[in-house]
């Protein structure tokens, strides 16, 4: 895209990604609430920044959907870490142990996300990005910062351990 983008311009380029964000937001959080709370602390992040990156935008230098894309993982690898600190600051305090949620009824799309919900969060947000949102893996690679060779074994990696996880449930 090149030419003038008037800020109204770029923020409804940033409305039409929503839908997508908030998808890949789902993946990543695992629920829908703290999905719609990633999306929104992304875009918050996103509209501080948007005026340093029109220039960008204008001149075609910057894949609005990837930048966007990178600001939803960043943004849910650092809420990642601080709800790290909490627990392990709530396990220094509390005495008994934290016991997982019950599981839901069982169901192909329950078990998917089970299962991913089961992968380490680079694993995940890598078959996330190649698989569910169709980027190639230079692309996703771009967005996460990390040599392509290094977005194909995570992918590998993830695919391989969903399949091990979703084999009994399928058999």
């Amino acid at each position: 895209m090149t030419g003038q983008v008037t800020d109204g311009g770029l923020r409804a380029m940033l409305a039409g990604l929503l839908p997508e964000l908030r998808a890949f937001a789902r993946y990543l959080a695992g629920s829908r609430a703290e999905a719609d709370d990633l999306v929104q602390e992304a875009i918050m992040r996103s509209l501080r920044t948007l005026d340093s990156r029109t220039a960008e935008i204008e001149a075609g230098t910057l894949n609005l959907r990837a930048w966007c894309l990178a600001v939803v993982r960043n943004t849910f690898h650092e809420q990642l870490r601080g709800r790290r600190r909490e627990a392990a600051r709530l396990r220094d305090t509390v005495q008994e142990p934290l016991t997982p949620a019950a599981q839901e009824t069982p169901g192909n799309m329950r078990d998917l996300a089970r299962a991913l919900a089961t992968l380490p969060p680079l694993l995940r947000e890598a078959v996330i990005l190649v698989g569910a949102q169709g980027l190639s893996h230079a692309e996703a690679a771009a967005i996460c910062s990390v040599p392509v060779g290094t977005m194909k074994a995570r992918v590998s990696r993830a695919r391989k351990q969903l399949a091990e996880a979703l084999d009994p449930v399928m058999r």
